[in-house]
């Protein structure tokens, strides 16, 4: 599990922080209020699109265009003030996985387990891979997004053809950002959000799949207590393991309504932000065919804000999954050796798993089902548009 682990820890520090004073530092310390200061700045990035697609509301193309980026700049909002309102809920939960995991291993039966358990190793190589890809997908839009206007700028200027300047993101401040040093200016603070959207957004993103992968391995982990329980043999025995199998089912229950609850807003966020993202970008993508360049700009956001959502469905599908088969476990065990009293035991815990594991956020559930249904939506979408075109 250590390895898993430190894909949370390298989430922290995208945002500045370690386990040690993440742990230690209260609400109150300036580390909140770097939340704070990087939640209003995102925030302000808004305005300035905002004023773009009024400036331009006659302009379909144009405002779909803005309407893409204020849409991924809001999910990151979202996440930011997530993280500030439930920082010390994130801390509690990677400080019970690991106690988790130390209990877990202090337990001599639990030992077999551990032995050659690659799907941990698998697990986590797949969260790091997701993360990575996620986070060089965005820093690749954003790098795209930042040097289109240089390009211009330098292409044009060799050509000794006249441009005007545009600014990488579509925005419109309320002063001339055509004209230095206002153009400079709005350069510099686009580059400054885009760099704060990518950190935050891979972080947070992250500690999600590394919580749902810490929680799968748990649940695969009880699955083979389960199978463990030596039925028939010492009934003294067998009635302390099965209650330390029934303590872990209740723990793991625990940590995966505390997930649910602090992603609740952010679960609900990219689901209902996606489905209008998926809308003006595919608008975008369709408008564009004849350039090569700006298809290659929205193809890549259009798979950076799907690999986001995926993360979230592959992380909510795996619990569910996972969840379910502890009842599966326990009819393939050999409870037809259990005494009476253990049995009800094991009708309890399989009652239980019956009710799926869900991370959801009002309608919207975070499974592989719903994510297909938006791919779904997002071809429907393409040939709608070629049609009315």
């Amino acid at each position: 599990m250590a390895r898993l682990f430190q894909l949370q820890e390298n989430c922290l520090l995208l945002m500045g922080h370690n386990m040690k004073s993440f742990g230690e530092r209260s609400s109150l310390h300036p580390l909140g209020l770097r939340h704070i200061v990087s939640l209003v700045f995102v925030l302000s990035a808004e305005y300035p699109m905002l004023s773009y697609v009024v400036y331009n509301r006659d302009d379909m193309e144009l405002i779909t265009a803005c309407l893409s980026v204020a849409f991924t700049n809001l999910v990151t909002v979202t996440k930011i003030w997530t993280f500030l309102a439930y920082k010390e809920s994130f801390w509690q939960m990677m400080h019970s996985f690991r106690q988790l995991d130390t209990k877990c291993k202090s337990y001599s039966y639990y030992a077999a387990k551990y032995e050659g358990y690659g799907y941990v190793e698998h697990g986590n190589k797949l969260a790091t891979l997701l993360g990575r890809a996620y986070s060089i997908s965005c820093g690749f839009t954003g790098l795209y997004f930042m040097l289109g206007p240089i390009i211009k700028i330098v292409t044009n200027s060799w050509r000794g053809v006249p441009y005007e300047r545009e600014l990488p993101m579509p925005m419109k401040f309320p002063f001339n950002d055509v004209e230095s040093p206002g153009y400079e200016f709005g350069f510099v603070y686009t580059l400054f959000v885009t760099i704060f959207v990518v950190l935050y957004a891979s972080a947070v993103d992250g500690l999600f799949i590394s919580f749902a992968i810490n929680l799968r391995a748990h649940f695969q982990a009880l699955q083979q207590d389960i199978h463990l329980l030596a039925f028939g043999q010492e009934e003294q025995l067998v009635d302390k393991q099965l209650a330390d199998v029934v303590e872990y089912h209740v723990q793991l229950l625990s940590l995966s309504r505390q997930l649910r609850h602090i992603y609740t807003p952010i679960v609900f966020g990219q689901f209902f932000i996606t489905s209008l993202e998926v809308g003006v970008i595919i608008y975008q993508i369709v408008t564009h065919l004849d350039s090569i360049m700006a298809l290659l700009v929205y193809f890549s956001f259009f798979c950076s804000i799907m690999l986001q959502l995926f993360i979230y469905c592959y992380g909510g599908e795996i619990i569910k999954v996972e969840s379910l088969r502890v009842g599966v476990a326990i009819q393939t065990s050999t409870w037809y050796l259990a005494s009476n009293k253990q049995r009800r035991c094991l009708i309890f815990i399989m009652n239980r798993s019956q009710r799926e594991v869900l991370i959801k956020a009002g309608f919207y559930e975070a499974s592989l089902a719903n994510f297909l249904a938006i791919l779904r939506a997002a071809m429907s979408f393409i040939t709608l548009i070629q049609s009315i075109e």
